[in-house]
């Protein structure tokens, strides 16, 4: 088989591949099946980098929460996304909304990259990956970039999946505004 024929076939087999994504259910996405809007959230206790020891989402009942996974600290995207996040802190604080980021970076390296891009917001270790698989947000050994919106009751409000670093932040608080947060 020449190089030609195999691109072709190659080819063909990306497209049929394609066509059966129609029919994997919406609910799952690149890192598993995604916690339903609506629903209470999946709950979570992890360690901290900011010396409280760990923080659980229950922590923040009575407040909105922004629950942000990433691949790892230090990355070019990773550390965009984190900046947005940390420069838009004060709109966030006046909406009264918790910013959570949560890796599988373990609390040392949260403490070094905060430390370094002066984020003032939590980083929490998910080094098991447990609860990003709880959130559909586990890929191999990493969380992906997914972000979740919760209410102040616990409950869910809002998924993104194909997060783009430098316009996140924005869409986030974007999508808060319509909740009227």
């Amino acid at each position: 088989m020449n190089r030609r024929t195999f691109t072709r076939a190659l080819l063909v087999i990306c497209l049929i591949l394609l066509s059966f994504s129609n029919f994997i259910p919406s609910a799952l996405a690149l890192g598993g099946k995604q916690p339903p809007i609506g629903e209470l959230a999946p709950d979570f206790v992890l360690p901290t980098n900011t010396g409280e020891g760990e923080i659980a989402l229950s922590d923040y009942r009575g407040q909105w929460v922004v629950v942000y996974f990433y691949p790892k600290d230090f990355t070019p995207g990773c550390t965009l996304e984190a900046r947005r996040f940390q420069q838009d802190l004060p709109k966030y604080i006046a909406r009264n909304v918790q910013i959570l980021g949560i890796s599988a970076d373990d609390v040392n390296s949260h403490a070094e990259f905060c430390d370094s891009e002066g984020l003032k917001f939590p980083l929490l270790a998910d080094v098991d990956g447990k609860v990003s698989k709880a959130y559909g947000s586990w890929l191999g050994n990493m969380s992906l970039r997914h972000t979740y919106i919760i209410d102040p009751q616990g409950t869910l409000q809002e998924i993104f999946l194909g997060v783009r670093p430098i316009l996140h932040s924005q869409e986030v608080l974007a999508r808060l505004d319509e909740l009227g947060v």
